[in-house]
C-alpha cells in the first residue's frame, strides 16, 4: 500500500507519500515562517489561506517527485486535528475530495498520534509499551502508549505550551520568530546558573505542566537588566535549563510510576539539542532507552501523516465522505488497532 499524507494543523503545509515495503519515498514542507514573522505568532486567517495556495502545487511536486501519478497512490490521510480550524479544513478538504475522485479510501488522522509515532520513520524504532513526551508550539503532553490508539495522557500543560513560551521569550531577547531555535542556540553562549529559574510543579505530586510562571519570572529578569549580548545569553540558559530540568523531572516520575524504561520524544521542541542530550544521559542512569525522529521530523510534516494514515488503513480503518475536523481532539478518544507494519 502506498499512501498520500497531508499536514495543514497550522503553519507548515506538509504532503508525503509513504510505501508500505519501499518506506518514505518524498516528503515535501512548505513553511510560513516569514508569513507570520512580522506578527510574532501565527495568525489563524492567514496561515488558512496560505494553505489554499500551496497545497495542490505541492501535492503534485510531490507526485513528479516521486514519479508517480494519481493511479499509484493507494490512499489517502489528512490531519483532521488538533489544530487551526481554517488549517484543518484546508487539509481535510482537499484530502477527501482527491479520495473522491480517486476512487481510493481516505482516513483523519489525530496529528498529536502522528508526532507520536514519528519515531517509526526512523530505522531504529520503539516498542510499545513506552512513554511519551510530546512538545510543540501548541501542546506539551506525557503519553502512556500501550499500543497504536491505545493512549493514556499522563500529564500536559494547563496553561502555555513550551514551544509558545519559547518563541514568546525569544522575541523578548531580541531574536525573530519562530526563536526557539534561535534562543537555545543563543543559551549556548551563556554562564550557567549566574541566573537560576524556578521549576515550575515540580514541588508538588502529579505529571501536569504550567509554564506560564517560568514565562512572567523571565520577562521580570529581561526587563530588570540590561540587554547586552552575554546577559541576554545568560537569560536564554537560565530560561532553557529550567525548561529542560521540568521536563525531565517529569518524564522520570512519569517512567518511575509505570515501570517503563522507554521514552519517546517527539513534536518541534524534540529537535532541542540540550534537551536530547539531557534526556538521553538520564535515560541511561535509568538503564533506559530514549527515542526521537530526526529534526525534519521533529516539525509538522506529512511523512509522519503517511505512516500514521497506513496503519490506520491497513486496519480496514477509513472516514466516509463527511469533512469533519477537531481543533481539540483527545489521544485517548482514537480506537485501538494491532500494529500491522
Amino acid at each position: 500500500m502506498r499512501v498520500l499524507g497531508i499536514e495543514t494543523s497550522c503553519d507548515e503545509t506538509g504532503v508525503a507519500i509513504y510505501d508500505q515495503h519501499k518506506g518514505l519515498l518524498v516528503n515535501e514542507v512548505y513553511s510560513q515562517n516569514e508569513l507570520h514573522a512580522d506578527y510574532g505568532g501565527v495568525v489563524p486567517e492567514l496561515a488558512a489561506r496560505d494553505h489554499v495556495r500551496k497545497i495542490v502545487p505541492l501535492i503534485l511536486c510531490t507526485l513528479d517527485r516521486a514519479r508517480l501519478e494519481p493511479k499509484n497512490i493507494d490512499g489517502i490521510a489528512y490531519t483532521a486535528g488538533p489544530g487551526l480550524m481554517g488549517a484543518l479544513l484546508v487539509g481535510a478538504t482537499v484530502g477527501r475530495t482527491l479520495a473522491y475522485a480517486w476512487k481510493i479510501p481516505a482516513i483523519d488522522i489525530h496529528h498529536m498520534e502522528a508526532h507520536l509515532l514519528a519515531p517509526m520513520l526512523e530505522k531504529k524504532v520503539p516498542t510499545f509499551p513506552f512513554i511519551a513526551l510530546l512538545v510543540s508550539g501548541g501542546h506539551t503532553q506525557l503519553v502512556s502508549a500501550s499500543n497504536i490508539g491505545e493512549y493514556k495522557i499522563l500529564g500536559e500543560s494547563i496553561d502555555d505550551a513550551v514551544g509558545e513560551v519559547f518563541d514568546k521569550i525569544a522575541i523578548l531577547l531580541g531574536l525573530k520568530y519562530p526563536g526557539g531555535a534561535l534562543l537555545s542556540k543563543m543559551a549556548q553562549q551563556g554562564i550557567s546558573k549566574r541566573y537560576v529559574f524556578p521549576r515550575p510543579m515540580t514541588d508538588r505530586p502529579g505529571l501536569n505542566f504550567s509554564f506560564s510562571g517560568l514565562k512572567t519570572f523571565t520577562v521580570n529578569t529581561i526587563m530588570s537588566n540590561s540587554h547586552d549580548a552575554q546577559t541576554c545569553a545568560d537569560i536564554a540558559r537560565a530560561f532553557e535549563d529550567a525548561i529542560i530540568e521540568t521536563l525531565a523531572i517529569k518524564c522520570r516520575r512519569a517512567l518511575n510510576q509505570t515501570g517503563l524504561k522507554c521514552l519517546v520524544i517527539s513534536g518541534g521542541v524534540s529537535a532541542n539539542h540540550a534537551l536530547r542530550s539531557y534526556l538521553l544521559k538520564m535515560m541511561y542512569t535509568l538503564q533506559g532507552s530514549l527515542f526521537y525522529p530526526r529534526p525534519e521530523f521533529c516539525t509538522d510534516n506529512g511523512a509522519m501523516v503517511a505512516y500514521a494514515g497506513l496503519i490506520r488503513l491497513k486496519a480496514g480503518l477509513f472516514s466516509d465522505l463527511s469533512i469533519l475536523v477537531r481543533p481539540r481532539w483527545s489521544l485517548e478518544d482514537l480506537p485501538r488497532i494491532k500494529q500491522l507494519l
